[in-house]
């Protein structure tokens, strides 16, 4: 071994015997019987690969992977109860609220939280409005009876219409190393809401319904 002050030179060499004695056939004492090293594909580390595999599986949790997932119906109620009058609006209250459901995806315990979005209220005649939330009562709101709210619809017509309303629950799953949202929303609707519209008339009379039942408006 020399030492040149900017290099090191280390000279000898082992031949393996029956190899011929060429340079390419240096080895060290012990290795003839050594087991070969584990073939990888890109040197990662066992517990690095986990770590991008437990991301890669996260990133690809779509809507169709939650199938068996399902939130639950929402409530419908309307003011005045399942009447409405033309011209005047009519409040519709839906309740929905977020929840969280446990089970297996991918073979990993994972829980799903179902957050409301949008709530689309179909009015039966036609039309329909979206809103961010469920609505309320006119009492709960502090409001006149017959007044608008976010939720409220006016009707132009008599008749018994089929109200229905539809949540837009946004998702997101957690395997235990925190929330990860997925995209697009899961819907769940509830039907079977009639509002029956009538009209309203009023007249000037000289005696109350109690006194001449056969009078205008009684």
């Amino acid at each position: 071994m020399s030492n040149s002050g900017t290099s090191v030179d280390i000279g000898g060499s082992l031949t393996n015997p029956g190899s011929g004695g060429g340079e390419d056939d240096i080895t060290a004492p012990g290795d003839e019987d050594a087991a070969p090293p584990p073939a990888t594909d890109d040197s990662c580390p066992l517990n690095r690969c986990n770590m991008l595999l437990e991301v890669e599986v996260l990133r690809e949790v779509t809507l169709a992977d939650l199938a068996s997932f399902v939130p639950a119906r929402p409530t419908l109620t309307g003011e005045p109860a399942g009447l409405g009058v033309v011209g005047m609006p009519t409040n519709l209250v839906a309740t929905a609220s977020t929840q969280l459901l446990s089970g297996r995806l991918f073979d990993r315990d994972v829980v799903v939280r179902f957050t409301p979005s949008a709530f689309r209220f179909d009015h039966g005649d036609g039309t329909s409005a979206t809103a961010p939330t469920g609505g309320a009562s006119w009492a709960t709101l502090g409001q006149a009876d017959f007044t608008p709210t976010a939720t409220t619809h006016v009707y132009a017509a008599r008749g018994t219409y089929p109200v229905a309303v539809t949540v837009l629950y946004s998702a997101s799953v957690d395997f235990g190393t925190g929330w990860r949202p997925v995209a697009g929303f899961v819907q769940a609707s509830t039907g079977g809401y009639d509002v029956r519209v009538v009209e309203v008339r009023t007249a000037l009379v000289d005696k109350t319904c109690l006194e001449n039942p056969s009078g205008p408006g009684c």
